[in-house]
């Protein structure tokens, strides 16, 4: 066991899950730091987008909500024109910036590192940017990094094209199964729920084909949670008969699965066409919630799951209605996707999986040195 280390995390928010995925992720990462005896630190900033509509939608409760269900996680707010930077990073060992940070304090960080800070400075993206809008993390210089960790190998791949060589690597996201695990016992209150935002219209039309149609035709008594659906995305789920429950707060969600027979994940289209092989959160956590899971189209190039054993893939709205039929009837096959997806989960995709992996890429590559020289290739 190494000896503990002093974390200093900058995100976007670890208390608002408000239409912020990556919330989910961070609080099992630091959960599972703090019970290996590490101390760490969160900065998110106190005007952040998330946290103040969490606030909006949920008042006050929304944030004791958090911390009864999240004890012993907290955060430090600040505003980034006002930061002491140098406080904060002092007596740090290890620095995580994630890419929702102000660009300003993303390079700012970079500059303490390259002037010799003693601390391991890694740059986490968690988003598609590098590849849907290039020339936006072109501006930002992380030429003071020790290394990128990118949730998918396909980002992964790109930030070597841009000369980050073998300081790169992939880190996906995982459940947090300290708090997403089944809960035998629930009483039943629908057949099939999707916890998801509508998606900007970027899964529009696949939301119509892959979830409330096939709902609509078979039935189905089915309910939707998430955020910043339009009018038109409300009415649409009336027509199809389709209860909204709005912001569902993230450690709702295993209750709210437990409760019902089914599950699909239906990715935003980015994700399906260039960024092959990165499921969203979500899958991570239906699956270790032990609910059946029915997919449509994505391409798990990275064989992170066993596609028809721990879940099903529609090829299309037809067949998302024929397979939600079966597994509704079909007890057995329900059983059976429940335990192989779990089991996949517990092996390989758990957060406390991913601090292994980050503290293995931390151990191999030693103390931080006073001359920081990262290894990058000039890009001509």
């Amino acid at each position: 066991m190494c000896e503990p280390m002093r974390f200093v995390l900058f995100y976007h928010s670890l208390v608002s899950d408000w239409n912020h995925g990556n919330a989910h992720f961070l609080r099992g990462i630091v959960r599972d730091l703090l019970r290996r005896g590490h101390t760490v630190r969160v900065f998110e900033p106190a005007n952040g987008w998330s946290r103040a509509n969490m606030l909006a939608d949920g008042g006050p409760a929304a944030l004791a909500a958090f911390h009864a269900a999240f004890p012993g996680l907290t955060s430090q707010t600040y505003d980034p024109a006002a930061l002491d930077l140098d406080a904060a990073l002092d007596g740090a060992d290890v620095v995580l910036v994630h890419e929702w940070t102000d660009p300003a304090l993303i390079v700012a960080a970079g500059r303490r590192r390259a002037q010799g800070g003693r601390f391991r400075l890694l740059f986490h993206d968690t988003h598609h940017r590098v590849v849907s809008r290039p020339e936006e993390m072109a501006a930002l210089d992380l030429s003071g990094y020790d290394g990128i960790l990118a949730f998918g190998e396909v980002l992964s791949a790109r930030y070597r094209a841009l000369g980050w060589s073998r300081s790169v690597w992939t880190w996906h996201e995982a459940a947090d199964t300290a708090l997403f695990h089944p809960l035998p016992g629930e009483p039943a209150e629908g057949d099939l729920v999707w916890i998801g935002n509508w998606g900007d219209g970027e899964r529009t039309a696949e939301l119509h084909e892959y979830l409330l149609d096939p709902v609509r035709s078979l039935r189905l008594t089915a309910r939707v949670h998430g955020v910043r659906y339009p009018d038109a995305a409300l009415a649409a789920l009336e027509r199809a008969g389709i209860a909204y429950g709005g912001w569902l707060p993230n450690h709702e969600a295993p209750r709210v699965f437990a409760r019902h027979a089914v599950t699909v994940h239906v990715p935003r289209r980015p994700y399906v066409e260039a960024l092959p092989g990165i499921p969203t959160i979500r899958v991570f956590e239906a699956l270790a919630c032990g609910i059946p899971l029915v997919c449509a189209p994505w391409d798990d190039a990275e064989g992170l799951f066993r596609p028809g054993t721990d879940y099903l893939v529609a090829r299309d709205g037809r067949a998302m209605t024929e397979l939600l039929r079966a597994v509704l009837l079909d007890k057995g096959l329900a059983a059976s996707l429940a335990a192989h997806g779990l089991e996949t989960i517990r092996a390989r995709h758990t957060c406390a999986h991913r601090v292994d992996e980050l503290m293995a890429l931390l151990a191999a590559a030693g103390a931080p040195d006073t001359a920081h020289a990262p290894e990058r290739e000039d890009i001509a």
